[in-house]
């Protein structure tokens, strides 16, 4: 289709037209709306792309993506322009409330199961701060379960495989460390992999949450939607809303980024306290 470039060759710059059909993909595929001035990052954020397909240029990379080929390419794309970052116990303050009011409720009510959706799980720190939350809460006798989703194949299979370098540790406190994790020793020293006792209440599955509809079989106790809504435009941030409220039961929890709100949205949540919202 084109020649190889080599890895130290620069590729040219992105054009208008490029950019804005990139734009348009981007948004129907993820709902990421990406502004004029994203231009910049969304170049440099392909180019690993180009160089992966060995494709010289934009235009050729955009004609790639209309051809019959492209499809393949679409997640590699979304993923590119997507922010992964995280760490355990990012925004603690959910899972304090987890602890303190949440699950202390669900305990009173008598319920003898507890689902939480982690829906942009990325590489599995929260849903597995999730299952930490509730391994400490309620044990491992009880019947709890953390359905971890994300767009991206890569950070699933990261998520899967449970290991984590020590900058995503800074965050655990060292008794979590010794009682959850397995330090790695030798060539894997520096690395830490969750436990198989609580790999094995997180469930991984890729789902696009921009998707006509969830084909779950129970709705969830809590959702984690944070920092999703952040990249949205309000009529993606409807849609997605929309799609998540008849997954969460009657007195259930959605959590969203503290830096998100639902305000001007249609929702049948009520506030419980900034970022927490109770259906």
């Amino acid at each position: 289709m084109s020649q190889a470039i080599p890895s130290e060759c620069a590729v040219s710059g992105i054009g208008a037209p490029e950019y804005e059909f990139i734009r348009k993909t981007v948004y129907e595929q993820s709902g990421i709306n990406l502004g004029a001035e994203k231009k910049a990052l969304v170049a440099a954020r392909i180019t690993k792309r180009l160089r992966a397909l060995k494709l010289p240029d934009f235009d050729i990379y955009c004609e790639y993506l209309r051809s019959s080929k492209g499809k393949g390419e679409l997640p590699f794309l979304v993923e590119a322009i997507s922010t992964n970052h995280t760490y355990f116990f990012r925004e603690s303050r959910h899972f304090d409330f987890l602890r303190e009011i949440a699950i202390p409720k669900w305990r009173e009510s008598g319920r003898s199961s507890i689902r939480i959706w982690s829906a942009a799980g990325s590489s599995g720190e929260e849903p597995f701060t999730i299952a930490i939350t509730l391994a400490e809460a309620l044990g491992f006798q009880s019947d709890w379960h953390v359905f971890a989703t994300d767009i991206s194949m890569r950070m699933l299979d990261l998520g899967r495989s449970a290991i984590y370098g020590a900058d995503r540790m800074s965050h655990v406190p060292v008794e979590f460390q010794r009682r959850y994790f397995q330090r790695g020793v030798g060539a894997s020293e520096g690395q830490f992999r969750v436990k198989e006792e609580i790999r094995r209440r997180v469930e991984f599955a890729q789902i696009n949450l921009l998707q006509p509809n969830y084909a779950f079989g129970t709705e969830f106790d809590a959702i984690f939607c944070r920092n999703v809504m952040i990249y949205f435009d309000r009529e993606s941030q409807q849609g997605l809303i929309d799609k998540i409220s008849p997954h969460v039961l009657a007195g259930g929890y959605l959590m969203i980024g503290h830096s998100e709100s639902l305000n001007g949205l249609r929702h049948d949540f009520q506030i419980v306290e900034p970022s927490v919202y109770q259906k």
